[in-house]
C-alpha cells in the first residue's frame, strides 16, 4: 500500500471511529491534534470522562495486535498531558484509549490503554 493510500485509509478509520464513539454516547471534542511531542487522533468526552484516543487501522485484523505499542502510547500520553487542561476540568477522569479497526470487523476499543509509568 502506498503511503498516500495508507494516510487516506487512516483518516477514514479516524472518521469511522469518531462516528462509532458518537453512537455510544461520546461527544467528539477534537480530531487530529498534532503537537511536537505527539499526536492525538480523537479527543472525546462522555460524562466526566475525557478520552484521548489513538485509532489504528490495518488491512488484516490479525495485524491489529502489533499495531500499538508502548512507544506510540507514550507519544499520545505526552500530547494528552499538554491538551488535558484545555479539554478536561477539575474532577474529570482523563484516560488514553485505543480503537483498533480492520475491514469486516467491528471496532475494538481498549479503554484506559495507558497508565502513567507503564
Amino acid at each position: 500500500m502506498k503511503r498516500a493510500d495508507a494516510e487516506q485509509q487512516g483518516r477514514r478509520a479516524e472518521w469511522l471511529a469518531a462516528w462509532w464513539l458518537r453512537l455510544q454516547g461520546w461527544r467528539i471534542l477534537a480530531q487530529r491534534v498534532k503537537l511536537k511531542t505527539g499526536e492525538v487522533d480523537l479527543i472525546a468526552r462522555k460524562g466526566r470522562t475525557v478520552a484521548f484516543v489513538e485509532v489504528k487501522w490495518r488491512r488484516d485484523a490479525s495485524q491489529l495486535g502489533a499495531s500499538i505499542d508502548a512507544h506510540r502510547l507514550r507519544r499520545v500520553a505526552k500530547a494528552a498531558e499538554m491538551l488535558a487542561g484545555k479539554h478536561a476540568g477539575p474532577g474529570d477522569d482523563v484516560r488514553i484509549d485505543v480503537i483498533l479497526m480492520a475491514p469486516g470487523t467491528w471496532p475494538r476499543r481498549i479503554a484506559n490503554a495507558w497508565q502513567p509509568g507503564a
